[in-house]
């Protein structure tokens, strides 16, 4: 009988020094995970703040970029463009407004085809920049809604663009004061059953 009993008491040690060092090693398991769970949330939080910090620097530029550019061609008219950043179901939205004097709004909707596009062709160059893609916007009869007041303006826009950032612009036009300031012009002509490129 006391044989049994010792045999069982040397089992229940043995099981209970198993169990320790499992129990041991679980809990290095469990600590392992909340340091790696906090490194991991801290890692998270610091990457959103670059980012968004990265965001917030690129969108002052474009809404700088965009002012200064409606400014240029609409130089008679006080516009500029306000950027409104915000968090959405945990991506980053970014809204463009037009304003002038006391009106505002979304450029097509409240100000026009010409401010719109002088904002579009903007936007697509930042991005071609922030981006490092080549310089070339490729325009087709992008400029249909400009006032004849204006378009003499956007079009040394469009050529100091190029000159000051190295941009190269193809358009296609039918407009005499687009094609007077390009640096190099071409009319399209049918002949035959082909298209013929005369430089002007």
């Amino acid at each position: 009988m006391l044989e049994a009993l010792i045999e069982r008491s040397t089992k229940i040690k043995a099981k209970r020094d198993h169990l320790q060092v499992q129990q041991m090693s679980l809990v290095q398991q469990i600590q392992s995970r909340e340091t790696e769970e906090k490194l991991l949330v801290l890692s998270s939080e610091l990457i959103k703040k670059l980012i968004d910090s990265e965001v917030f620097e690129g969108v002052k530029a474009v809404e700088s970029l965009m002012s200064e550019g409606l400014r240029a061609v609409f130089h008679d008219q006080d516009i500029e463009v306000r950027a409104e950043v915000e968090e959405k179901r945990g991506k980053i939205n970014v809204s463009f407004i037009t304003v002038q004097d006391s009106v505002e709004g979304k450029a097509l909707d409240s100000f026009g085809g010409a401010v719109s596009t002088v904002q579009s062709i903007l936007l697509r160059l930042s991005i071609i920049l922030r981006r490092g893609l080549k310089p070339i916007l490729l325009l087709d009869e992008s400029l249909p809604a400009f006032d004849p007041g204006y378009i003499h303006l956007m079009a040394e826009f469009l050529s100091t663009l190029c000159k000051n950032m190295g941009v190269n612009i193809l358009l296609v036009t039918h407009n005499p004061n687009l094609v007077d300031a390009a640096h190099q012009s071409y009319r399209i002509s049918k002949r035959g059953d082909k298209a013929q490129l005369d430089k002007i």
